[in-house]
């Protein structure tokens, strides 16, 4: 089980602004402190937490953050609806599009998506794979 993913920045602000964006519409809660901010889905009481937190950090070696060649992490949404809205409130806050939300060919009939990068150049995705919606083929 993934227990974190971390993505460097290196003006927390515009990250905070890009992140705050989507993130709390899908559950996250956010914490800042001197290292940099923390996403996490809320802990019940008497319950495990639920996996995997989010951070957004500078760059541990003090040189400026990177992103990574390939590197992507995927947000799941709701509903189609949700994905479209939180893609434009990231595009709105700072992302830039690297795919307006839709179907691919490439994926299942059901797999709906939108691709960003956030203001360092990290790639995020944000889909739903609701099955009580229609998917591309109907």
């Amino acid at each position: 089980m993934i227990a974190y993913v971390t993505v460097g920045a290196d003006d927390l602000m515009l990250a905070k602004r890009f992140y705050s964006a989507f993130l709390p519409a899908l559950g996250y809660e956010l914490t800042e402190g001197p290292a940099g901010l923390s996403f996490a889905l809320p802990v019940e009481p008497d319950r495990s937490p639920v996996q995997p937190d989010f951070y957004v950090k500078p760059a541990f070696d003090g040189r400026p953050a990177s992103a990574g060649n390939g590197a992507m992490v995927a947000f799941e949404a709701r509903n189609q609806t949700q994905v479209r809205a939180l893609h434009a409130a990231a595009l709105a806050a700072g992302g830039s599009n690297e795919g307006k939300p839709g179907f691919r060919a490439a994926y299942s009939p059901r797999f709906y998506v939108g691709y960003l990068r956030d203001p360092q150049g990290n790639k995020v995705a944000l889909f739903s794979s609701n099955p009580n919606e229609s998917g591309r083929d109907g």
